[in-house]
């Protein structure tokens, strides 16, 4: 049981040295004198080792249990608190061990829970490739609003623009977490966001409404062309609007018939939060054609070559350019997988539909934290399954109309 103060105050010294236990490690030495220390119980590289942490009562119990968790947090990320206070004792500087990788390091350990397994280690691959192989081993306190710009100016020189922007935003947030505990003062990449190689951003092409009657029947001629799998595919994609990925991974187990609801799991959504997609009859009936094709496998949507691995994410675009949507083609736009998710946002936000409805459907995460949180709460979910009805009723009478009429 942890200890409380009246215990402490009431403890009385014996013959020989007692013991006592609080949590965490942390234990309390009572001496024959009637002297009380607090020591930390840790294991460091796979040995037993003890921390000093303050004599009892000027280091009252919280306090001890503060440096504890402090101790902790070091330990984590590879910082030995013992020797840690020797080399403070010897004069050797803290900045010397204060490494921009260090602190890198440890930045990544604390935020890395926030993450799904593959984006944490995206984040430190991008981080060491391309920052901490050319000035980790500097101390951070040393590191200048110069050297950034150097550095992300070789990244630049492979016109890596995107990976640029993203190696920007990391040491930012590295230098801010460095601010925050103590290591800066001044966060040295704080006002680099105008240094970056300016780009020509171009969102991904989306098929216009007005090209939808045509694509649907086309897209029933698929199997001439192609598998009936990719068929298949790309009608569940115009009916739930799900990004390629996502709907590339589903698993059968992901889908639940009985209450029409497909759960992408928060491991394969982008933001790392699950993603619910309410089913229309039509969807319901693509899943039931192609029961009898991925039914027996663990994805609905496997290899041709090896069914354990996913459908290749050139799949649906080379359908999409065999059908002539490559912008080669008189009366033809170029579109991609992605782009029909475009195409129905706007068709729905056109015909009226809740914003806030269209945009949990999409998984966009609100950027205001109350809102976000309410919002991924509510769900919105009755009112998302009368959307996606409504668009997978309204995509049948486009295919079966062959021109466009008003969705309403």
């Amino acid at each position: 049981m942890p200890l409380t103060d009246k215990q402490i105050k009431a403890f009385k010294p014996a013959d020989k040295d007692q013991w006592v236990s609080d949590e965490h490690g942390l234990r309390l030495l009572i001496k024959p004198n009637g002297a009380k220390y607090w020591r930390l119980k840790y294991r460091f590289a796979g040995k037993q080792k003890t921390l000093a942490v303050g004599v009892y009562p000027k280091v009252t119990l919280k306090q001890a249990r503060l440096q504890v968790l402090e101790a902790k947090r070091k330990i984590a990320t590879g910082i030995d608190p013992s020797q840690e206070r020797i080399q403070a004792k010897l004069g050797i500087g803290q900045a010397n061990e204060n490494t921009l990788e260090r602190v890198a390091r440890e930045w990544w350990h604390h935020q890395k829970g926030t993450w799904t397994e593959h984006h944490a280690a995206r984040i430190w691959k991008r981080l060491d490739d391309n920052v901490l192989s050319k000035i980790g081993s500097m101390p951070i306190s040393e590191v200048n609003p110069d050297q950034i710009i150097a550095t992300i100016r070789k990244v630049e020189e492979r016109n890596a623009l995107d990976v640029s922007e993203r190696v920007l935003q990391d040491v930012r947030r590295v230098c801010r977490y460095a601010v925050q505990v103590g290591i800066l003062q001044v966060n040295p990449a704080s006002e680099l966001s105008g240094v970056l190689k300016a780009r020509k951003r171009s969102h991904r092409p989306s098929m216009p409404l007005k090209e939808m009657p045509r694509f649907l029947n086309e897209l029933d001629e698929y199997p001439r062309h192609g598998r009936k799998l990719t068929k298949y595919a790309l009608e569940l994609l115009v009916l739930t609007f799900v990004r390629p990925g996502e709907l590339r991974g589903a698993e059968w187990e992901e889908f639940d018939l009985e209450t029409r609801l497909w759960r992408i799991p928060g491991e394969r959504m982008k933001m790392g939060t699950e993603h619910i997609v309410p089913l229309s009859h039509q969807a319901m009936a693509v899943l039931e054609q192609l029961k009898p094709i991925s039914g027996q496998y663990k994805l609905v949507f496997p290899s041709e070559r090896e069914r354990a691995k996913t459908m290749s994410e050139n799949t649906l675009g080379k359908a999409l350019r065999v059908l002539g949507y490559d912008g080669k083609v008189p009366g033809k736009s170029k579109a991609t997988p992605h782009g029909f998710r475009a195409t129905a946002s706007s068709a729905l936000n056109e015909a009226g539909f809740n914003p806030d409805a269209i945009e949990r459907q999409l998984s966009h995460m609100e950027r205001n934290g109350v809102r976000a949180a309410y919002t991924h709460h509510a769900q919105y979910l009755d009112e998302r399954k009368d959307m996606m009805q409504k668009w997978a009723d309204y995509m049948e009478i486009l295919k079966v109309k062959r021109g466009l009429v008003p969705f309403t």
